[in-house]
């Protein structure tokens, strides 16, 4: 789709690829004390289809994380799977600065982390680089004029297809039953994916499923809370 039709389709103008980061935030250079491994803002976009030969420098598997948050996940997959190359990321200056600080205390240097938006990721990554696309209790908006904020939407689907090779898959989790349901009517609707796990209680009904195995720390929250986690594994076609 063109970068026109992409603007038509979606009000958020990340998704254009003329799009340019501003801000003021003081984080914003204080992550630069982690140059090593992090990169902000346009800096990931110049990698777009390099990261296996100038980023990773190593012919492994590629994971992208959408919303790394606090880094539960990413802190806990990056030590049990070396063999892989992860990319996290995260919008928000202060945690990004906070995860950071334990990224580079990681006995694995395996990863790279991206202050940077997820409806970037078709300008951050060439087609058919990435095998997996992680994404875990996203912030759900849950107020109805706010639903065009969320992330899971069609430009962004075809953007997830785009960069994903033959198979790759997109992993879901979400604590919040509205999301869910705009997620579910959404996956119903694609010929992109394919769904191959729909659940609306994850620990309950798959509970040997690696998505059940890695829990973050809000999501320990909303399981003594009895809260029902909802999980997809979509499937690229």
């Amino acid at each position: 789709m063109s970068d026109s039709g992409r603007k038509n389709n979606s009000s958020d103008k990340s998704y254009v690829k003329e799009f340019t980061y501003t801000h003021k935030n003081p984080y914003h250079d204080r992550l630069e004390e982690f140059a090593e491994f992090v990169l902000r803002d346009e800096e990931a976009e110049k990698f777009q289809g390099l990261w296996i030969k100038d980023v990773f420098k190593r012919p492994t598997p590629i994971h992208v994380e959408i919303g790394s948050g606090f880094g539960h996940f990413m802190l806990a997959y990056c030590e049990d799977h070396p063999e892989i190359s992860f990319v996290g990321m995260d919008y928000r200056f202060k945690r990004s600065y906070q995860l950071a600080s334990k990224l580079e205390r990681h006995p694995h240097k395996n990863f790279r982390y991206l202050r940077a938006k997820g409806e970037r990721i078709e300008f951050m990554f060439g087609e058919k680089e990435v095998d997996a696309i992680h994404y875990f209790f996203p912030d759900p908006w849950p107020k109805t004029r706010h639903h065009k904020k969320r992330l899971f939407q069609e430009p962004f689907l075809k953007a997830a297809h785009k960069i994903l090779k033959p198979g790759g898959k997109i992993f879901i989790k979400t604590d919040h039953d509205g999301y869910a349901d705009w997620m579910r009517s959404r996956i119903e609707k694609t010929t992109l994916f394919k769904c191959s796990l729909n659940t609306i209680d994850l620990h309950l009904e798959a509970p040997e499923h690696f998505l059940a195995q890695y829990k973050t720390k809000f999501e320990k929250i909303f399981i003594k809370q009895s809260v029902k986690i909802k999980a997809f594994v979509l499937e690229k076609i």
